[in-house]
Parts: structure tokens; C-alpha cells; sequence
């Protein structure tokens, strides 16, 4: 029988909230769950607090997971109705959560994290208990780990909102109860924002509102079940991408009118390398095929969306082997910059311009671990940070041609 919230001990009123996101985790909530609870005990003894599994009806057992694991918490169950899905739709019954709790801080950690600490909930949380509004992590990742992180989503919110924060779609972060009431009563919401846009949606509304933001050191790499990223992408590319397009629009006044980044607060002690993450496998002949196989199937869509300098550099590349392919970072920011045109005009169905980014994106993350191939995970780092210098520098190629087709 459906229940779309399960409150066994009537908790009305908390300092502090953990909230974890789930569908179909039956097998794995558990592990975060126990690591919460002990992170509140230990570090924060004087605070109320509770931790909260906002799922979309799992039929695998999940809320049963939940439930049953033993802990010195108290736990809320809050589900979406059948047939509603998404995180995004997970993350609005939060909002309205924490409203009602009144709650001062709210920390997020995915339910498939296999190396969370307690002290995970130590630096996601103490913070917002010392001004900061909004909490991203920083953890070693490794380097082909979150490619849509470090080929877009990164370099993209730096050099739009000036914001330096390395983790705009982490999963795991902190964030204010006022910030929450922000969220729940924006008008900014679409299906996008339903599902995997969500993340993205939060930090870039955080940006806009002005919110005291930090990073803070998480300590240990994130291990979580890891995605091959010649993999089928799937809705998630889509509504991640699209809602930091969409979302352009909405905030033009801002973007338009910024130049180069500033760092963000980094909250805790320094990020080391003793803790390697897990190998993540590419199938590098996979990225090539697909990126080659774009051109038959979207080529026509490039050529109306992107100018023709940029088409006739993307044709320069088409015809390199595997042994000496190189995607440019100028080339892959103005037609990230040419997309976000095109999205925001929408003279093609939307869906279809996300798509047809596939295949262009597959080409620049071959590109990315053949020039990395041999590197250390901070040695990428360093590639990235000049990934996202480029960004900003050819920002006004985006300023010039956004005012353009107004």
C-alpha cells in the first residue's frame, strides 16, 4: 500500500537534516544511512536532526532498507505518488520537508555512495552553521569519472556566473533551509528540472541568489557505481545539459554582464592524492565510432546550428585517426556556446539539439583521455583548469552572438 510519508517517531522540528535521494537502492542505502547517523552523533551532539530517504515509490524494497537499518536518528520515509519519477520531483518533497521542519541545514549524499564517512556529514554540514548558504564538495575523482562535470557542466557555470566550484553536479552537498524555501518557491521548473537537471538547477539558482557558497574537502575519493562514459547516455546528458541551457535565458542579466571567475571559499584542510579512486574503463574505439557516426546522422543539424567557422573546423577534425585525434578546447566551447543559441531559439525540437551534442561531446572526452592518458589524476586537474581558462576567454563569442540574435 502506497505511503507518501512514514514519520514513526513524529518529528516536527529539526536543526539539521540528511537527506538521501534514492530509486531502486535497496541494496545499497543502507551503507549511507549508518554513515550518517554516526557523523550526527559525533558531530553534531547539540543539534536536533534527522535523516530523510526521499524516493520515488522503489518497488525493489527500498523504504523497507530504510526503515530497518538501525540508527540513533530519527528517520522520515517521504515518497512521490506511483508513476511520478524523477530527483527532481524527489527534491521538491525535501523543500517542502525542510520547510515544515523549519530546518537550518540540510546536507544531500547519494545512495550509492560506497565511501562515505561520517565525516562526510561533518564537512557538508558545519559550515552552513558558519555562514555559508550552499556547500559543494571536493573529492579526487578519477580522471575519466563525471566527464559531463568536467567537459560542461565545469567550465560552463565558471565562465557564465564567475563562480569557480568543481562540483556543480556532485550529488552530494549542503545547503541552507532558507535557501531551501528559494527553491520551493521558484517559478523556474520544467521536466528537466524534474529529473537529473535538478543538481545543476540548485547551484546555479544558489549563484543567482547571491548565496555564500563554499567547497569543502570531502577527504576521501568518491567511489559510487562507476559509468564508462562511451556508455549510453541516456535522459540524464539531456536534462542536465538543457536545464544549464534553459537556465541561461532565465538569468542573461547576470552572465552578460560578467568577465573572468573568482575562487570560490574552499572550506577544511587540503585536498591529497593518497587515496586513489577506483579505475573507470573507456572504450576509446566506442567515443570514435560515435563521434563519426554523428556526422552522417546530425551533420546537417550542425551546419544550421553552428557558424560556419566553427563547422568547417569541426569537418578539419572529422577525418583524424585515433592515433592523432585532438578536439580543441576553443572549437568544443563555441559549440557549446552555438548549442545554448540554438536551445534558447529553439528552431529545432530542443530534445533534438541535446542529442545531436552526443556524439560532438563523445569526441571531445576521447580527446581528453588521449591527452591525458599518461597523467596523474592532478595533472588532469591542471587540464581542466586550462580547459576552463579557454572557456572564459572565449566568452565573448557567446556575449556577441547571444545580443546578436535577439
Amino acid at each position: 500500500m502506497f505511503e507518501a510519508e512514514v514519520n514513526p517517531e513524529k518529528i516536527d522540528k529539526v536543526d539539521l537534516v540528511v537527506s538521501i535521494p534514492s530509486y531502486k537502492e535497496a541494496d545499497s542505502i543502507s551503507f549511507p544511512v549508518k554513515m550518517a547517523d554516526e557523523g550526527l552523533k559525533k558531530y553534531f551532539p547539540g543539534k536536533s536532526s534527522v535523516i530523510i530517504n526521499c524516493d520515488n515509490n522503489s518497488p525493489d524494497g527500498t523504504k523497507e532498507a530504510f526503515l530497518d537499518t538501525p540508527t540513533s536518528a530519527p528517520k522520515i520515509y517521504i515518497s512521490t505518488p506511483p508513476a511520478v519519477m524523477g530527483k527532481g520531483n524527489n527534491f521538491k518533497n525535501l523543500f517542502k520537508k525542510i520547510v515544515e521542519l523549519q530546518a537550518e541545514a540540510v546536507v544531500v549524499v547519494d545512495a550509492d555512495l560506497k565511501s562515505i564517512t561520517p565525516e562526510w556529514i561533518k564537512h557538508l554540514g558545519e559550515p552552513l552553521f558558519n555562514d555559508f548558504s550552499y556547500v559543494a564538495p571536493l573529492y579526487v575523482r578519477h580522471k575519466y569519472d563525471g566527464t559531463i562535470t568536467n567537459s560542461i557542466a565545469y567550465p560552463l557555470t565558471r565562465a557564465l556566473y564567475s563562480r569557480r566550484v568543481r562540483q556543480p553536479i556532485g550529488g552530494d552537498f549542503g545547503f541552507s533551509g532558507a535557501l531551501a524555501k528559494i527553491y520551493l518557491e521558484s517559478k523556474i521548473w520544467d521536466k528537466a528540472t524534474s529529473n537529473f537537471g535538478i543538481d545543476i538547477w540548485m547551484t546555479t539558482l544558489a549563484f543567482n541568489d547571491g548565496a555564500p557558497i563554499c567547497q569543502s574537502f570531502m577527504g576521501r575519493p568518491k567511489i559510487h557505481r562507476p559509468k564508462d562514459p562511451a556508455a549510453a547516455l541516456g535522459p540524464m546528458f539531456r536534462e542536465v545539459v538543457g536545464t544549464l541551457f534553459a537556465m541561461m535565458k532565465n538569468f542573461e542579466n547576470f552572465w552578460l554582464k560578467t568577465k573572468y571567475s573568482k575562487p570560490t571559499s574552499i572550506y577544511g584542510f587540503g585536498l591529497g592524492e593518497r587515496e586513489e579512486p577506483p579505475k573507470v574503463d573507456v572504450n576509446t574505439d566506442k567515443l570514435l565510432e560515435s563521434f563519426h557516426k554523428g556526422f552522417d546522422q546530425y551533420g546537417e543539424i550542425w551546419q544550421q546550428i553552428l557558424t560556419s567557422d566553427v563547422y568547417q573546423k569541426l569537418l578539419e577534425i572529422k577525418g583524424m585517426r585515433k592515433l592523432v585525434f585532438t578536439f580543441p578546447t576553443d572549437l568544443w566551447a563555441r559549440i557549446l556556446y552555438d548549442m545554448a543559441i540554438a536551445f534558447r531559439d529553439a528552431d529545432l525540437e530542443k530534445d533534438l539539439i541535446m542529442d545531436s551534442l552526443i556524439p560532438l561531446y563523445f569526441g571531445k572526452t576521447l580527446s581528453f583521455i588521449k591527452k591525458t592518458g599518461k597523467m596523474s589524476i592532478l595533472q588532469a586537474e591542471e587540464e581542466i583548469e586550462e580547459d576552463c581558462m579557454v572557456f572564459e576567454k572565449t566568452k565573448p563569442y557567446l556575449v556577441n552572438r547571444w545580443n546578436e540574435g535577439k
